[in-house]
């Protein structure tokens, strides 16, 4: 295990502001475990780098649902610091996520990670909600889904005033009977990341920045957040603002919908060439520094490599989100593949050099961090 003087140092400063300053969420309101982790965060991303995986407890490319199960595990011996889920299709009623995860099983394995210790983050694939009422949508590539761009009018649709108002106020009651069921044995709100309307600045999804306006983005912004945090008096969430790649602070903050409902400033950049490097240490630096303006928490949310580079993680990610105070870096799901799986072709999870990353002493495992006892708790 890596050296924990550091961090045993750290766990005394996460209950007072650092340096003067007031670290708090956006939240007024927010639970004491809730600001107890927010202010872990921030000094935790001046010690190191946490480690995330999407999907990581729930399933691999050979293996499904099984207890206490993690790719991160089987690999280097420890779960991932930061556990990221998925709630797509929740909006709809059904039962198992887009991804085919049962709902139930998430909620179990959020429960389970917390009481590990560790960090939680939730992204949300909603679908299309003008464009899944036309059945014209399911002959087409991606008809209905997060994916479906094919009309401008969306974001507008579930504004108030919108013809689909109403219905995506059901959606965000569905989310919030779901937050409001995440709580630890002794009935506690268990607080987590949500990282709604992600990779703005692409126009790959629904809200994205060519498919709605600036003004709509930010709106349906603080909408969901005044649902969720005002209406439904949860106040256990962090909520973290999130690009795609992008190469100005002007171009990422298009579209920000404000310091008291934004948490975190985080960016998803994966590597498709030989620029990703020099791409990604520009980026972290604008919108680092742009977070300390603000004491904000940062992430690189959503990272990946490239084909074929056996040493990706320690001599190209690694050197760069090393210079930059970012809380953690999560890498997307190991897609569940029965072919595998029933051939018994083991598919290593991760390359070799992921162990080269896992032994630096600037990145952060689970081990590392739930001895800092991040929510405080007795």
């Amino acid at each position: 295990m890596k050296s924990l003087l550091s961090l045993f140092l750290f766990a005394c400063l996460t209950i007072y502001p650092s340096f003067g300053k007031t670290i708090s969420p956006a939240d007024k309101k927010a639970t004491k475990e809730t600001i107890s982790l927010y202010r872990s965060l921030y000094e935790l991303q001046n010690k190191g780098i946490m480690y995330g995986h999407q999907d990581d407890l729930m399933y691999g490319s050979t293996w499904w649902y099984v207890k206490d199960r993690s790719d991160t595990k089987d690999f280097t011996g420890d779960y991932p610091a930061v556990a990221g889920f998925e709630l797509g299709h929740l909006e709809l009623g059904h039962e198992r996520s887009l991804d085919s995860v049962s709902f139930a099983q998430i909620a179990e394995q959020i429960k389970i990670h917390y009481k590990r210790g560790g960090v939680i983050t939730i992204s949300w694939h909603a679908d299309n909600p003008l464009t899944m009422q036309d059945p014209a949508s399911k002959t087409r590539r991606q008809g209905g889904t997060a994916w479906d761009v094919s009309s401008k009018e969306v974001v507008a649709s579930i504004l108030p005033g919108g013809k689909n108002h109403e219905m995506f106020n059901a959606w965000l009651e569905r989310l919030a009977t779901f937050f409001t069921g995440l709580k630890d044995d002794d009935g506690t709100p268990i607080p987590f990341i949500f990282r709604p309307y992600h990779e703005h600045s692409g126009s790959f999804f629904w809200w994205g920045t060519d498919i709605c306006t600036d003004q709509q983005y930010s709106d349906l912004w603080r909408y969901t957040v005044r649902y969720l945090r005002d209406k439904k008096k949860i106040h256990n969430i962090l909520y973290a603002y999130n690009t795609d790649r992008v190469t100005s602070l002007e171009q990422y903050m298009r579209g920000y919908p404000g310091d008291d409902v934004i948490d975190m400033l985080s960016l998803d950049m994966y590597d498709r060439g030989e620029k990703f490097g020099g791409e990604l240490d520009n980026a972290l630096g604008f919108v680092t520094q742009e977070a300390i303006k603000r004491n904000k928490l940062t992430a690189l949310s959503e990272t990946g490599g490239r084909r074929g580079m056996s040493d990706w993680w320690s001599s190209v990610l690694l050197p760069v989100v090393s210079k930059y105070p970012v809380g953690y870096v999560l890498t997307w799901r190991h897609a569940y593949r029965p072919r595998f799986a029933m051939g018994g072709n083991p598919n290593q999870p991760f390359p070799d050099d992921f162990m080269n990353f896992y032994k630096s002493p600037r990145t952060l495992f689970l081990n590392e961090i739930r001895e800092v006892n991040i929510y405080n708790r007795k």
